[in-house]
């Protein structure tokens, strides 16, 4: 009965999104917060950084990859999954996003190709080109080409502030019924207080909402071990989790909370090309 409940509300929310809400947000985790936050960080970056900002690239030192499940409200139709590799080159260094979410009768997809460098010692940037798309198959598809791309800015070498824009001259995912995809415009801040902690903290608004706020913190409290936890205010929601270093691995578990929705709980997995120092 919960099952069928919920394909009855998603399928309600595509059609009635595609009919009367001029722009339409990817289905994002709840949690990915927790894979962007060393985006601003030149001392915890990860195959994941580049996601919250491709200019993080620029600062991507070891090739890695890595994968991240979450099962959101412990719903397994409302998953949404994660992979992000980053590799660095003399020519600049280059990074891939593919993101799932949903299920067989309602679900949406990005994937991505990205490209980061540095202009100098205080400036590094980076774009993105993605596809999205989505499948309602008892009622339409739909899907659009678009770009993303960021600046960051190297103050001291514990102080970064960045720009990132998302979609910014919009997409018509369904033509039919001229359905677009939303712009979103971030401005963060990012503190490298010591080798071993970092707080950073992210403004977001996107098209037709309101605005967000995004804040988090990394701490290494033993050589392999560390912890990470954060908010963001528009949905008053929290997170949390836990990291292991082992050789080229590394291995998260973390979970997020919703105040009315309960907690989603998540794994992530990473593999580092060459072994990170700790």
């Amino acid at each position: 009965m919960r099952r069928l409940l919920l394909e009855i509300i998603l399928l309600c929310t595509g059609i009635i999104g595609s009919l009367f809400v001029p722009a339409q947000s990817l289905r994002s985790s709840i949690g990915m917060p927790y894979l962007k936050l060393s985006a601003y960080s030149t001392k915890q970056i990860d195959p994941f950084s580049f996601t919250g900002n491709q200019a993080a690239l620029a600062k991507t030192m070891t090739g890695g990859i890595g994968v991240y499940g979450e099962r959101r409200f412990l719903l397994a139709e409302n998953s949404v999954y994660g992979l992000a590799a980053a590799l660095p080159t003399k020519l600049g260094n280059f990074g891939l996003q593919v993101n799932y979410a949903g299920f067989q009768n309602f679900n949406e997809q990005k994937a991505g190709l990205a490209y980061g460098r540095s202009l100098g010692d205080k400036v590094d940037i980076g774009v993105q080109f993605n596809y999205y798309g989505y499948k309602i198959p008892a009622y339409q598809n739909g899907s659009v080409i678009n770009f993303e791309g960021g600046a960051i800015f190297h103050f001291s070498d514990k102080l970064n502030a960045g720009v990132h824009v998302y979609n910014p001259v919009g997409g018509t995912i369904d033509k039919v019924n001229d359905e677009k995809l939303a712009a979103v415009y971030k401005f963060g801040l990012g503190y490298d207080a010591s080798e071993n902690f970092y707080v950073s903290t992210e403004i977001v608004k996107e098209e037709d909402q309101a605005l967000n706020v995004t804040g988090g913190f990394q701490y290494r409290f033993k050589k392999q071990f560390f912890a990470r936890g954060g908010f963001r205010s528009d949905n008053n929601t929290g997170y949390g989790g836990v990291g292991f270093f082992y050789e080229k691995f590394r291995i998260d578990v973390a979970a997020s909370y919703h105040p009315q929705l309960g907690v989603s709980p998540a794994i992530l997995l990473i593999y580092n090309f060459k072994e990170v120092s700790k």
